[in-house]
């Protein structure tokens, strides 16, 4: 009887031509997938480019349709507001327009000296509110005429003057801003017809009085 030594294992016999130097290269036979893997690698990372192009072109367009948005909302801010200025002003400048009379009749108690006591009182809290309001009064006496903001009720000549001026304000006008509310109503006088302006008048008397002579 054989006796087995235990722990041991005989190791099955290798057939003649296939030792170890002939398994390495069937372990390296996979080279023909190592050589195709290039061509998967640059497939893989052209697709990525596409993909990642088309997100930048998505991208692109987005952003350009949230500044076209941003722009149309500014725009439409600015019209709101533009907007709720101007009916501010209607509103404010027809309240004012009620008051002109009012205002015409304390200018008109001050001038008399009729502005005392109570009635002082009143009418100066009457023109601070208008103030506060915006109310701008305007039309001076000896101004040039002009018919953006003047409103001539009376017409003379006068030699004293060069252009159209103002020579009396019969009614103050009224602005809110930019906007006239009621023209200055005023008389106005125009040159003399025929008269020579007083600025060549001058001239001539500079000239008598040196005699028209120049010095050598």
């Amino acid at each position: 009887m054989t006796e087995e030594t235990p722990g041991f294992e005989e190791e099955p016999d290798v057939p003649s031509g296939t030792g170890s130097d002939e398994a390495e290269p069937k372990a390296a036979t996979p080279s023909g997938k190592e050589e195709a893997a290039p061509a998967g690698d640059v497939q893989q990372t052209a697709a990525l480019t596409a993909q990642l192009d088309q997100v930048r072109t998505a991208l692109g367009e987005r952003t350009s349709d949230l500044q076209r948005l941003q722009a149309e909302y500014q725009n439409y801010r600015r019209r709101v507001e533009r907007d709720r200025v101007a009916v501010k002003e209607v509103a404010v400048a027809g309240l004012l327009s009620e008051l002109l009379p009012v205002l015409d009749d304390i200018g008109r108690a001050r001038e008399h000296g009729e502005l005392v006591g109570g009635f002082k009182s009143v009418a100066e809290s009457v023109e601070t509110v208008v103030a506060k309001l915006g109310l701008q009064q305007f039309g001076k006496e000896g101004e040039p005429f002009d018919p953006t903001i003047h409103e001539a009720l009376m017409h003379s000549y006068a030699p004293d003057v060069t252009e159209t001026t103002c020579v009396a304000i019969l009614q103050p006008g009224y602005r809110i801003g930019e906007r006239t509310i009621r023209p200055a109503r005023v008389a106005v006088a125009e040159p003399q017809p025929g008269a020579a302006p007083a600025a060549a008048k001058e001239e001539k008397a500079d000239d008598e009085e040196s005699g028209g002579t120049e010095e050598v």
